[in-house]
């Protein structure tokens, strides 16, 4: 059976929608970021996947800085029509800016935040 829609339903959220990132192998949850309508096609168009952030203002292609691309292998759409899952296959390891492989890097423990990831790349040494 095929759906309808033709895209997310971008107006919910006023014009974003979240993108759940997860190694398409592994089901590991590697991050979550925005899109809008230019970011949505722009990965469906490339198969790179490209989010809109909400601190610069712009689109941002993940992996543009540090060549830790994630190529889209699947896209999912919620029932809502207002979310999507995107299973990548992640470049160099790190798809966390801070080096670590997901963005989930920190669990919490009766004692507070411990690390649990490794570092796959030291973060100075990529961004400057």
């Amino acid at each position: 059976m095929v759906l309808t829609e033709k895209e997310p339903d971008f107006d919910k959220g006023g014009g974003l929608i979240p993108a759940v990132v997860q190694d398409a192998t592994t089901g590991e949850v590697l991050m979550v970021a925005y899109m809008n309508p230019a970011s949505w096609r722009e990965t469906l168009r490339t198969k790179k996947a490209t989010f809109w952030s909400r601190s610069r203002g712009s689109l941002w292609v993940k992996g543009e800085t540090s060549g830790h691309f994630q190529i889209v292998r699947e896209i999912r759409l919620d029932c809502d029509a207002d979310a999507v899952l995107i299973k990548v296959e992640q470049m160099g390891g790190a798809a966390c800016h801070t080096g670590h492989r997901s963005c989930f890097y920190r669990r919490l423990t009766d004692e507070g935040w411990v690390v649990d990831g490794e570092r796959y790349f030291d973060p100075e040494k990529v961004y400057g």
